[in-house]
């Protein structure tokens, strides 16, 4: 590890360090003190590549959405190598109709790739705070161990970068035997020492529930202090395969927002509609009223 990682990390931990020290006195304060702060609540918005920026503002606005989580990859709005010239004609649109990019979904997980200062800097000057980092997969050939402390090397060079520029990076959990941080445990070695302001958590209990079936409210906990964002969709089993479903129609525990609000969780809400193709442009008008109902559910679950 290089001198400039240690002085990072070493900075970085204290700063976990100081908001674990002010814990009590928040939970002192109880849940009325945070009762008038409203979750953001935004969509994924990868079923609507067809429409125009315009086009898609208004009727994600229209829907009653605060936010967009928009995905600025490869196959996305926008490619990453133009970020710099169309991902402020997104914002613009947007703002026109009061909402934000609440989340950017990116290709982003190594700090020493050419790209990745260059989207980050249009990002932060547009006032973006948060991205989705791409995930990383596991080598079947390489000892456990030693992956997870060269992620947690790389995470700690790529958490500098995102302190530099004022932005958090978000790692999702994702179900599958491939990805680091579907068990949960291993993301929280990684992020061990890590600043949740610098790289958080997407905390999607969908995915959460297939990997931890009953045991997911263990590792919720265990992970708590590193999740700045929750992600919401929903799953049934059909034999040994995953179906996902509409919100409230699946698995998904609806105990799962109390057990949110008593923590006094403030970060915003990324709603996820996956059940049905998102490539077919005449679907659109489905996934409009799909995203709708799920809205609605959703602040159901919440109240």
């Amino acid at each position: 590890m290089t001198t400039s990682r240690r002085q990072f990390l070493a900075a970085s931990a204290a700063s976990v360090a100081a908001s674990f020290a002010a814990a009590p006195i928040q939970s002192a304060l109880g849940n009325d003190a945070t009762a008038s702060v409203k979750n953001t609540i935004c969509v994924f918005t990868k079923p609507f590549n067809s429409l125009t920026f315009d086009e898609l503002a208004e009727k994600i606005a229209e829907i009653g959405y605060d936010g967009i989580e928009a995905p600025i990859r490869r196959g996305g709005h926008i490619e990453p190598e133009k970020a710099a010239d169309e991902l402020p004609k997104l914002v613009e649109a947007l703002a026109k109709c009061d909402l934000e990019i609440t989340v950017m979904t990116s290709d982003i997980n190594d700090p020493d790739d050419p790209l990745t200062e260059r989207v980050l800097r249009t990002a932060a000057t547009l006032g973006i705070k948060r991205y989705r980092m791409k995930y990383v997969h596991y080598a079947p050939d390489l000892a456990i161990d030693d992956q997870l402390a060269n992620w947690h090397d790389q995470f700690v060079d790529l958490a500098a970068l995102n302190h530099d520029f004022g932005i958090t990076g978000l790692y999702q959990n994702h179900a599958g035997n491939k990805y680091m941080g579907a068990a949960i445990w291993d993301l929280d070695r990684v992020l061990d020492g890590i600043a949740a302001t610098d790289i958080g958590m997407a905390y999607d209990i969908r995915h959460a529930t297939v990997e931890g079936g009953t045991s997911w409210p263990t590792t919720f906990r265990m992970i708590r202090d590193h999740i700045d964002t929750v992600y919401i969709k929903d799953f049934v089993w059909e034999g040994s395969k995953m179906k996902n479903v509409p919100l409230g129609e699946g698995r998904v525990d609806p105990s799962f927002f109390k057990m949110l609000a008593d923590t006094d969780f403030t970060g915003p809400i990324s709603l996820h509609e996956e059940y049905l193709d998102h490539r077919p442009a005449e679907l659109v008008p489905q996934h409009l009223a799909a995203i709708k109902k799920d809205l609605q559910t959703l602040n159901d679950m919440m109240k």
